[in-house]
């Protein structure tokens, strides 16, 4: 099986780390699928995007794209989302918008990545969530509940989380964060970002 990636080098490490059976092609952009006809898979997670041009590869294509769903990127039919924030592409359970037909499930398969379908929404589920427990903590912060420091390791210590708010928000990127809170906030005014996580993502 052969899968084709522009990412960069975190996400490439991240990507096919202990994932073997895989004939595995890095590219510095998605200009150069159309070099690998024959690969039976693609993955953008670079922010530079040929949505347009997919459609003539007549392959899976999956891109990072946590805020802007697959209506909004006017993608192809064979054009899926995921997340590709840090951290997610370990996991062995990942979020698709979009038609996960056979043969992306034996992409994912031989992959020993689960898909959970969910709905082409902005943030998918997991993302959603994680934002909004991040921007919780923010808000504590700035009304002088605690310190960073100690909101992480209550958060760890009463909920068992892997990693405290602040933690998370460091690993994914506060600016990150940020740009889903803001896209949802146009939505709902409960995902509007908290002033301190704002102040620390735009100074």
């Amino acid at each position: 099986m052969q899968i084709v990636v522009a990412a960069s080098d975190a996400q490439w490490t991240e990507l096919t780390n202990n994932r073997t059976g895989v004939e595995w092609i890095r590219v510095p952009d998605d200009a150069a699928f159309a070099a690998y006809p024959g690969a039976d898979c693609f993955f953008n997670f670079l922010e530079k995007r040929t949505i347009t041009g997919y459609a003539n590869l007549n392959k899976p294509v999956v891109i990072d794209s946590v805020v802007q769903t697959l209506q909004e990127l006017h993608t192809p039919p064979n054009v899926l989302r995921m997340n590709g924030w840090p951290g997610f592409m370990q996991r062995t359970v990942w979020e698709l918008a979009g038609n996960a037909d056979d043969r992306l499930r034996a992409v994912f398969n031989t992959l020993g990545i689960r898909i959970q379908a969910v709905s082409d929404e902005p943030g998918f589920i997991a993302a959603r969530v994680i934002a909004m427990i991040i921007n919780e903590a923010y808000l504590a912060l700035e009304e002088h509940v605690s310190t960073k420091e100690e909101i992480n390791t209550a958060m760890k210590l009463g909920t068992n989380y892997p990693f405290g708010p602040f933690e998370w928000a460091d690993a994914i990127g506060a600016n990150n964060i940020l740009n889903l809170l803001e896209r949802l906030n146009r939505e709902s005014n409960r995902y509007k970002p908290a002033a301190a996580l704002v102040k620390e993502v735009k100074q």
